[in-house]
C-alpha cells in the first residue's frame, strides 16, 4: 500500500508552506505500508521556539486556504519545541532543532520510502547543519572577544 493521492497533496503543500517559513530539513515519510494510522509523516525544524510556532502556523493556514482542511489534534503549542498537526492522513511534525537532533524520527522511518517534495523543501536540507556551524563560529567569535 502507498499514501493516497490526497496524502501525497497535503505532504506538498505543507512541505512548500515550512520552507516559505524557513524551515530546516523538510522531509517526508510514506509510512502506509508500517501504520494503518496515517499514510506519511512530514518533518521540519527550526532554530527556536518562536520559529516552530510560525512554520506550525502557515503550514495549518495554508492546507486550510487550498485545502480546505483542517487539523483534527494540534498538540506541543506550550513550549512550541515539538508541534505535532495531526491531519488524519498525514501527521506534521515541527520540531526544535535540538529536539530533532535528540529523538531523530528520521532513524526511526528510514526504511520507509521518502516522499518526493517540491525544490524549495528539499532545498532545506543541511539547513540545521550550517545553522549549528554559524552559532559556533559566533560563539567562539564572541568568546574571543570577551578575553
Amino acid at each position: 500500500m502507498t499514501a493516497t493521492d490526497r496524502s501525497l497533496e497535503l505532504i506538498t503543500t505543507a512541505a512548500q508552506a515550512a520552507a516559505d517559513k524557513l524551515a530546516h530539513d523538510v522531509i517526508a515519510y510514506d509510512v502506509s505500508d508500517v501504520l494503518s494510522i496515517t499514510d506519511a509523516f512530514l518533518l521540519a525544524s527550526a532554530p527556536n521556539d518562536r520559529q516552530v510556532k510560525s512554520i506550525v502556523d502557515e503550514i495549518e493556514e495554508r492546507l486550510s486556504k487550498e485545502l480546505g482542511v483542517k487539523p483534527v489534534r494540534r498538540e506541543g503549542d506550550r513550549e512550541a519545541r515539538w508541534i505535532l498537526l495531526d491531519y488524519i492522513d498525514i501527521v506534521v511534525h515541527v520540531q526544535h532543532s535540538e529536539e530533532r537532533v535528540f529523538y531523530a524520527l528520521e532513524r526511526l522511518w528510514k526504511d520507509c520510502p521518502e516522499i518526493e517534495l517540491p525544490a524549495d523543501a528539499k532545498a532545506t536540507r543541511g539547513k540545521a547543519a550550517e545553522h549549528v556551524k554559524l552559532r559556533a563560529e559566533e560563539d567562539a567569535a564572541e568568546f574571543g572577544e570577551l578575553r
